[in-house]
């Protein structure tokens, strides 16, 4: 008997002790209830972020918070894989919404630019005329000496900076020739027309700015650069010599911090990198020949485009699928920065050619942003 009721002791003499349990389970269930219920209510931060110019940490925001088609996310993520992407990130107001690696690559594994740095250089130049080092309406020659070129002293005086940040020097841009479309001396610059008059991609007009820039500021081109945007922004990236181009490399975040510096026109958490007013320039057409272009800076929603092996104009807009008001630095290869003011974005994307093999704007532009659309809308 006296076994029988020490084991109905166990079960039933401590009823408040299994109410109080029951209770505690309750409010455990209904706590990650409401935890599962508030991470998908809660509202997507407002206003822009920076990150620490001296840190890692990056805020993030997630595409269920901005309502976005997270049913298409795994559909992008496989497209950008299979293109033989390396990075991918997508920020929305400064905070991470998308950070990928694939084929091998990791968050500070660095990766060419290719020409996405020739945008990186027009911000130099608008800093160096910020600061009275020199002015783009000014001749080439008055930073450069009167024998940079092959031209004549009539000729060669028609060009001036802003020439050489349109494409629209007039030099033989030699497309589909490497060795001479590289080269910056004297003997490869020939003259085919008045500067102004057409637009050719011409990578050797383009490395003269770097030298105008080193010429003026008294510095290397390296330390200027890392003076005056990289250590302001916390980029990591450098510039090395390779087949006589100038390469800037860096972290695919490094990528998408000058991205989010062009998203706020030049500014870095309330402090100016490069004036508002060179900003509105360079992110606008530069000439009627290329509308397309500003000043070493892709731009869509325009009228015409050149591309980068031609010299024909072709009607209609540079990336048809994305924003129109999104401009872009382009670099080999498929390497990407697209800046869309209108929604807050910065997308970057870095990794080896899609296919094509261009050397600015291909037509995996078009493929992308349809991809980036069924996530985004």
């Amino acid at each position: 008997m006296y076994f029988i009721t020490k084991r109905l002791n166990i079960i039933i003499m401590k009823p408040r002790s299994f109410f109080n349990f029951s209770i505690v389970l309750l409010l455990i269930c209904g706590c990650s209830n409401d935890s599962d219920t508030n991470e998908n209510d809660i509202p997507a931060p407002t206003g822009m972020f920076f990150p620490q110019i001296d840190g890692n940490d990056w805020e993030v925001v997630t595409p269920s918070q901005l309502e976005w088609n997270i049913d298409k996310e795994e559909e992008l993520y496989d497209y950008l894989e299979s293109t033989d992407t390396k990075g991918f990130i997508v920020l929305k107001n400064g905070r991470i919404v998308i950070e990928k690696y694939f084929n091998g690559h990791n968050q500070n594994a660095s990766w060419t630019w290719f020409s996405a740095a020739k945008s990186l250089t027009a911000t130099f130049v608008g800093i160096a005329q910020d600061e009275g080092l020199l002015n783009i309406n000014n001749k080439t020659s008055d930073y450069l000496g009167q024998n940079w070129s092959q031209l004549t002293t009539e000729k060669q005086d028609l060009i001036t900076v802003k020439h050489h940040m349109t494409m629209t020097t007039g030099l033989t841009p030699h497309l589909g020739e490497f060795a001479p479309w590289v080269c910056t001396l004297p003997i490869c610059l020939e003259y085919t027309a008045d500067a102004g008059t057409i637009w050719a991609y011409h990578q050797g007009a383009f490395m003269l700015l770097q030298e105008m820039i080193t010429q003026s500021s008294g510095m290397s081109f390296q330390e200027y650069s890392k003076i005056k945007i990289a250590d302001k922004i916390g980029m990591n990236g450098n510039w090395t010599s390779s087949l006589g181009l100038n390469i800037y490399n860096s972290s695919t975040r490094s990528m998408a911090r000058f991205g989010l510096l062009m998203l706020n026109q030049g500014t870095w958490d309330g402090s100016a990198v490069v004036s508002e007013n060179f900003f509105n320039e360079m992110t606008n057409t530069s000439q009627d020949i290329n509308t397309s272009y500003g000043y070493l800076w892709w731009l869509n929603g325009k009228e015409n485009v050149v591309g980068t092996t031609t010299t024909i104009s072709l009607p209609g807009p540079l990336v048809p699928n994305a924003p129109n008001d999104m401009f872009a630095a382009l670099g080999a290869n498929d390497q990407k920065i697209y800046v869309v003011p209108s929604k807050g974005l910065v997308i970057v994307r870095c990794g080896e050619s899609a296919g094509e093999m261009q050397l600015g704007p291909s037509s995996y532009d078009n493929e992308l942003w349809g991809k980036i659309n069924d996530v985004i809308n």
